[in-house]
């Protein structure tokens, strides 16, 4: 009895197993945020983030991104922008990549590779204002804690 039992549990893990085993980062589904507080963006993208140096709207940005972060981007880019390794550390954007362009480029087309979702597209979930709110807070992080 004991070991149809272990079978079964077995069948159950690996059938579990497999299912996950399709994304890289687990089903990330992104969540929506609320942007209440900042100015409609429009449909077009803006090239560049509009709340990184405006002074009405920077801090109510950073407060709407670091709850969007945390809900949408934490579990792969780590806590307060600080990477484990499993994703790019956010906090090097500028350093290790072209910046804003790269950020637009991601957050709209997500990452897939070999057919493996590594970042999911948040566009059409997330608003562009509350993308450019998340942008916004990991410019807020320091680069070196």
């Amino acid at each position: 009895m004991f070991k149809k039992y272990l079978l079964a549990g077995l069948a159950v893990s690996m059938s579990v197993g497999l299912a996950t085993g399709a994304f890289a980062h687990g089903d990330v589904t992104p969540q929506a945020v609320d942007t209440s507080g900042l100015p409609k963006l429009g449909e077009e993208w803006v090239d560049q983030n509009p709340f990184r140096e405006d002074e009405k709207y920077n801090a109510r940005a950073i407060e709407i991104g670091s709850s969007a972060y945390n809900q949408n981007c934490a579990r792969c880019h780590g806590l307060q922008v600080i990477s484990g390794g499993i994703a790019p550390d956010l906090r090097y954007l500028e350093a290790d990549f072209d910046g804003d362009e790269w950020y637009i480029e991601r957050v709209t087309n997500g990452a897939v590779r070999d057919g493996k979702v590594y970042m999911p597209k948040f566009v059409g979930t997330i608003s562009q204002e509350g993308l450019w709110a998340i942008r916004t807070y990991i410019d807020a992080q320091p680069e070196d804690e």
